[in-house]
């Protein structure tokens, strides 16, 4: 099976695959359909590789630029009930579950539907009882380049009720992989509210407004500027780790934030169907993973931008449900646009 781009498939989920347009270059693997690198411009014309990608993908955080699912974030204890029935999740995130569970979307390996130079379909069939979740689920994720914009298309339908909460999980720094902390980053992100977590960073159940705290971002700020604050949510997360509840105009398509890196040039816009985004600052990375470039990831040299819908929803009434029912179809778009300023 041919492709313009890169030649040949091979079977293992190693094997690299890229894609692009006449603005950016994306390649990816089939290991939890992980993006390996984006290459764009800064304002000079150089490229370089804006998203964190360890050398061994086998070890260490096994979300860099991964597929999130069934459920991304945390579920509380990994315990839900649905239709009468109780469930226990496998607890990767003690004393909690996170992003699917250790054997979630991101560490399956995905079927290559179809490739084309500027886009790639992928899709996996997570199977009843998969991670102790009910139902039949076939996911279908779409990776499209187009000019300055990734383009992510989440799919899914089930055979039996079922929680389904999907994201993606890039590692960004816009002054390139590696280079540095992303605490000069200025960012804007569009949400008036968002919701406080507990000390397991589960959330209270509460949509709290961002106005006089360290979670007001509805103005660009540096990333870095109240991230060591004393404020009881920054001390939970280690820093930034928080759900925000984005401010929607009506429209199918809300922007959600907004990135700049001044050095150089480079913007980063988020948009997304999704109700939520959670902002990550890479608090728990230690510098004992290594990147393509031969960089070390330190503490806080990445940030994440994850649009989701409310987190441990199958345990707080107050949110909207993720449960997905069969007849229906999940269906999800994130738009990174990257740009110069």
């Amino acid at each position: 099976m041919k492709s313009p781009e890169r030649g040949f498939f091979i079977d293992s989920h190693m094997e690299t695959f890229n894609i692009q347009s006449n603005k950016i270059k994306l390649s990816f693997v089939k290991l939890g359909g992980r993006i390996t690198s984006i290459t764009c411009a800064d304002r000079n014309g150089k490229h370089e590789n804006v998203v964190l990608s360890p050398v061994n993908l086998m070890q260490g955080n096994p979300y860099y630029g991964a597929i999130i699912g069934r459920v991304a974030n945390r579920i509380c204890e990994g315990k839900f009930t649905l239709n009468g029935k109780s469930y226990n999740l496998d607890i990767n995130n003690s004393p909690n579950h996170l992003h699917g569970g250790p054997k979630g979307f991101h560490n399956q390996e995905w079927e290559i539907k179809s490739i084309k130079p500027d886009q790639a379909v992928l899709v996996y069939t997570s199977k009843d009882g998969e991670e102790n979740y009910p139902g039949n689920v076939k996911t279908e994720v779409t990776y499209t380049l187009v000019d300055h914009d990734f383009i992510i298309e989440l799919k899914a339908i089930t055979d039996q009720p079922t929680p389904i909460n999907l994201t993606h999980h890039c590692f960004f720094n816009l002054a390139g992989e590696g280079e540095g902390d992303i605490l000069d980053h200025s960012l804007m992100i569009s949400a008036d509210h968002y919701t406080p977590l507990d000390q397991y960073q589960i959330p209270k159940g509460e949509i709290k407004s961002v106005a006089n705290s360290p979670f007001d971002f509805t103005k660009a700020k540096r990333i870095g500027e109240n991230i060591e604050s004393n404020h009881e949510q920054i001390r939970y997360g280690q820093g930034y780790d928080h759900n925000f509840v984005i401010t929607n105009n009506g429209e199918a398509l809300s922007k959600a934030a907004k990135v700049e890196e001044l050095l150089s040039g480079r913007t980063l816009e988020v948009f997304s169907n999704a109700p939520c985004m959670q902002f990550y600052t890479g608090n728990f990375m230690d510098g004992t993973e290594t990147g393509q470039s031969g960089r070390t990831y330190k503490r806080r040299t990445a940030f994440c931008l994850e649009p989701q819908h409310f987190p441990d929803a199958v345990n707080q009434p107050a949110f909207p449900s993720v449960i997905l029912e069969p007849g229906h179809i999940y269906d999800q778009k994130i738009i990174y646009r990257f740009g110069v300023v």
